[in-house]
This record gives C-alpha cells, structure tokens and sequence, in this order.
C-alpha cells in the first residue's frame, strides 16, 4: 500500500495552510480596517482609451487582436514542441529541424 504524503505548500487546501514566517492569515475584519484595503484599480486605467471618439474602427480593433493571438499561438506552438521534444528526445517526429 503506498505511503500517503502530505500536498506541497502550493496544493494545499487554505484551511489546511499553517501559518509561517511567510504566510500569516488575516480576518476580514482586520483588513477592512486597514487604509488601503481598497480592491479599486484605478491605477490600471488605460488612459489611451478615456477618449473614445479617437478609437480606431471595430474591425480594426479586431484584426490587431486576431495577429497578437496568432502570434501567441506560434509562440506557444514552439514551446509546446521543445517541451515534446524534451519528454522525448528519441522520437523524430518531435524534433525541429
């Protein structure tokens, strides 16, 4: 029967986290108290887009985002590849020439 091990730190339940010199929970109470426990984001404001009227067309806006995704999408291709072609060096299906 194997032996059970306890979940690392990253994959443990929050009820089972154990405080530390790293992690300390807190009550809701005490951090409403506190001046900055605000989840207003204000500062992420894209002041490029405050004025609207100077907005490129929607189909514009669309194509720009259709090219960054396809470019996401070959990046990550490659790196899956490398990832293949790591886990399994042997097969020459996987490696890139």
């Amino acid at each position: 029967m194997p032996t059970l091990r306890p979940a690392p730190p990253h994959q443990a339940v929050r009820t089972e986290r154990v405080e530390s010199e790293r992690f300390h929970r807190f009550a809701y109470d005490e951090l409403v108290a506190r001046d900055k426990a605000g989840l207003d984001v204000f500062w992420l404001r894209d002041e490029s887009l405050e004025d609207t009227a100077n907005l490129p067309p929607p189909h514009v806006i669309a194509a720009e985002i259709v090219e960054d995704l396809q470019a996401a999408l070959a990046e990550f291709t490659e790196v899956a590849a490398s990832l293949a072609a790591l886990a399994h060096p042997n097969d020459a299906n996987l490696r890139s020439e």
